[in-house]
């Protein structure tokens, strides 16, 4: 390159260089600090409150909030759903009491083909009687409600705190009824599988809000106002 060129590009760059210098150092527009706001002020909605319910009760068991919450979690979902778990709530739910006329009967004998039948299921929550927060679906402890109906019938012959020589077992599902049979108003511990969905028999039962837990065991800690019971009455049921 000529010495003459090296020259002009040189000072080209020297004249850019001052430029940007003199541009970020002047006092064209000088801060102004602004005045502090006078006006009315912004109308904000309170913070949420958190829960203060926590993921385990003193026991070690879950709370219905605790097991939901860790089932929804990325990262905790495993610690509820890899083993069986221990839940500790209120029945507040039951479908027992709506089973329809058609599926209440002894068993050995069939459903009419029409006859429209849920899985038998309890829904437990936190707070006694609290139908509308968070709660989970008990399924898996009678295949249907001809299994609960010979339960009725040899429960309901047993004195308040005693246990059948010879509980009714639901040879399909393999498990044996829980004395007393769950109902409405009992504080429970319930131990068994836990997740968003289980198969009864042949029946998928899905509950994305809340899960679905399939019972293996179950403990009443606080028992029921009344006995579960259908609101059909059948004298083959004990009733």
């Amino acid at each position: 390159m000529h010495t003459l060129a090296r020259q002009a590009l040189f000072t080209l760059g020297a004249v850019a260089l001052f430029a940007g210098v003199a541009g970020c150092g002047g006092d064209d527009n000088p801060y102004k600090p602004a005045p502090a706001w006078s006006g009315k002020k912004a109308s904000l909605p309170a913070p949420p409150s958190l829960p203060s319910t926590p993921i385990k009760g003193a026991d070690g068991s879950y709370t219905i909030y605790g097991a939901i919450h860790q089932l929804r979690s990325m990262l905790h979902a495993k610690d509820v759903t890899a083993n069986p778990i221990t839940i500790t709530g209120y029945i507040v739910d039951s479908n027992v009491g709506r089973a329809p006329k058609c599926a209440v009967h002894k068993t050995g004998k069939a459903d009419p083909s029409n006859c429209d039948t849920e899985v038998p299921s309890f829904w437990i929550a936190d707070d006694k009687g609290n139908t509308k927060g968070p709660k989970i679906r008990i399924v898996g402890w009678a295949r249907n409600y001809a299994v609960i109906c010979d339960a009725m019938k040899a429960y309901n012959k047993l004195k308040p705190g005693e246990q059948p020589k010879e509980p009714v077992n639901d040879d399909i599902l393999n498990v044996q009824l829980p004395n007393p049979l769950p109902a409405v108003g009992a504080k429970v511990k319930i131990t068994g599988a836990y997740n968003v969905a289980k198969t009864v028999v042949s029946d998928m039962v899905s509950e994305p809000s809340g899960g679905v837990m399939a019972l293996q065991k179950m403990e009443t800690v606080e028992a029921a106002p009344e006995p579960a019971a259908f609101s059909v009455k059948n004298p083959d049921c004990g009733g």
